[in-house]
């Protein structure tokens, strides 16, 4: 799923390119992708574009009229842009939205559609699609103090929590949590102050270090590439491979769809944590601890 470096990327060069554009024509190709009945989309038509804005790990386009189009990419959904007159690509798309500048097309990898869009009127309305999440970028250590331990669970639970941290997903809290050198799996409960600390900044540094990398590898073109697997990441999308800081195999947790990638030595003080399968089929035989794994 597009994160906050991604998203923030997709907003400036959806910026640069449609704001002061006329929306002269919107086709919803998919009946799974218009999530709201009313206004008509039809609607939109004929507006200029006011601005883009991010809304926690949504995109927002505001037209003339306090309309707003809504897009949710869930984990598959991506954004493609053609200039006026130049050729379309020949790929399936759930929307094509064609402004005075060129024309905006949302598709979606394979075959479950859970990106969606929605037609907000008003101010009022477009807040309800906010969940809530801290912006850590600009926000004090107290105020990130405060939404860490609103509530006692794991440290992953919670930064991927789009009602307490804006714009943070399975990625780039792998890549967080590397940095500030905390298992997945900790206790918000039970961390100390020095850790909290540790763990605002790396969120930060982080999220502005991805971002800076994500625009330049733009270089001004329309973001093309966005994948949550990106080289130059420490643990995300590495198992097996070494950890960038101490050498050891980047270690896994899988559950459901997604997983979670971290070092053992530099996170967990060599513990290995228990894959809810695996686990539970090796039983007595699951290794404990790194130097277990390795010997074996």
């Amino acid at each position: 799923m597009p994160e906050l470096p991604d998203l923030t990327v997709y907003v400036e060069a959806l910026g640069r390119r449609i704001v002061g554009e006329r929306l002269e024509r919107a086709l919803i190709a998919s009946p799974f992708l218009l999530r709201t009945a009313v206004p008509a989309i039809e609607s939109v038509q004929g507006r200029r574009v006011r601005e883009v804005r991010r809304i926690g790990k949504r995109i927002a386009i505001g037209l003339e009229g306090e309309l707003w189009l809504v897009f949710h990419l869930m984990i598959a959904g991506r954004l493609h842009w053609v200039e006026r007159g130049a050729a379309a690509a020949k790929r399936a798309a759930l929307a094509r939205f064609a402004f005075s500048s060129g024309t905006l097309t949302l598709t979606e990898a394979g075959t479950r559609r859970r990106a969606s869009l929605r037609l907000i009127e008003g101010g009022s309305a477009l807040a309800l699609e906010d969940p809530g999440g801290l912006e850590v970028l600009e926000s004090s250590l107290a105020q990130f103090t405060e939404r860490l331990r609103r509530q006692s669970h794991t440290l992953k639970r919670v930064l991927t929590d789009p009602r307490l941290f804006s714009g943070i997903g399975n990625a780039y809290s792998d890549e967080i949590l590397h940095a500030a050198r905390l298992s997945p799996v900790a206790l918000t409960s039970r961390l100390e102050d020095a850790e909290v600390a540790r763990l605002y900044a790396a969120t930060r540094e982080q999220l502005r270090l991805w971002t800076d990398r994500l625009r330049a590898l733009a270089a001004g073109a329309f973001p093309e590439q966005v994948t949550a697997f990106r080289a130059g990441m420490a643990v995300h999308g590495r198992f097996r491979l070494p950890c960038p800081i101490c050498g050891t195999p980047v270690q896994r947790i899988r559950y459901a769809d997604h997983e979670t990638n971290y070092c053992a030595r530099c996170q967990t003080g060599g513990r290995l944590l228990a894959d809810r399968a695996l686990s539970r089929l090796l039983k007595e035989d699951w290794p404990k601890s790194i130097d277990e794994l390795e010997r074996r």
